[in-house]
């Protein structure tokens, strides 16, 4: 039970919840609530990794240092990858343990242009994060923020603390979205070599250079606001062609 719980916690190279800017941010997160709880600090850090960093799988930097979660926090924005590791490292700031959990994902919704750089409608190496709370292990997914999920007529995925939170299987107007196909395993340190490798060999469309994703925007697909080559400039609050955005590996 020591050694779990060491390293449950334990800070590491991509887990990086000593250094100043995680702690910073786990600092402003947890202002308002109150000390001594686990179960609202880890509700408290959700909401804070799901809304303070922009969803979007355009643009991200999978280098290893990119991949640090202070580095996350810096720049602001990333996908599920990005920010699964913020809110597994920003928990471990308070005491609470926690797992990077990977899966493999069918997006039934997702966009003409991400089915082309995904190379169709599965997805490799989706992530979510396991927390320890009163003695039993509680998975959470911190990924799709409030905004976009308005714009692409989805649902935010709440998080209680107590209940594990998974992505809907249906979006807000009951369309098929997220389907899970198999889960990868529970690791308390980033496998890097395995997921980057594995997004890479499954998406190899979507990278753009060695370590950063293709250029773009969920936000502008959403709004129109720039049309990304490749994309049908949408209408009102929908996705793309009337479609959700894809969780992205």
């Amino acid at each position: 039970m020591t050694t779990e719980i060491r390293t449950g916690l334990r800070p590491t190279r991509f887990l990086d919840h000593e250094s100043p800017v995680v702690r910073e941010f786990v600092r402003e997160a947890l202002r308002t609530t109150e000390p001594g709880n686990p179960v609202d600090a880890a509700v408290a850090l959700y909401y804070a990794v799901r809304d303070g960093i922009r969803y979007d799988v355009y643009d991200c930097d999978l280098s290893a240092d990119g991949l640090r979660a202070s580095s996350v926090i810096e720049r602001g924005a990333g996908f599920c990858v990005h920010k699964s590791l913020v809110y597994a490292a920003a928990v471990r700031v308070v005491g609470i343990e926690s797992r990077l959990v990977y899966a493999d994902v069918r997006n039934h919704l997702a966009s003409p242009r991400l089915r082309t750089l995904m190379g169709g409608d599965v997805f490799r190496f989706h992530s979510l994060t396991s927390v320890r709370l009163n003695g039993a292990w509680v998975r959470a997914t911190p990924v799709f923020n409030a905004l976009l999920c308005t714009l692409y007529g989805i649902k935010p995925l709440d998080f209680d603390g107590r209940a594990d939170s998974y992505y809907h299987p249906y979006d807000a107007q009951g369309r098929r979205h997220m389907e899970f196909l198999a889960m990868r395993g529970e690791f308390d340190d980033f496998p890097y070599a395995e997921v980057v490798g594995g997004i890479r060999q499954a998406h190899p469309l979507l990278f753009a250079g060695s370590h950063t994703t293709t250029a773009g925007s969920l936000v502008s697909e959403a709004t129109g606001a720039a049309e990304t080559p490749g994309t049908t400039k949408p209408t009102g609050l929908t996705g793309p062609t009337g479609t959700a955005p894809v969780e992205g590996p």
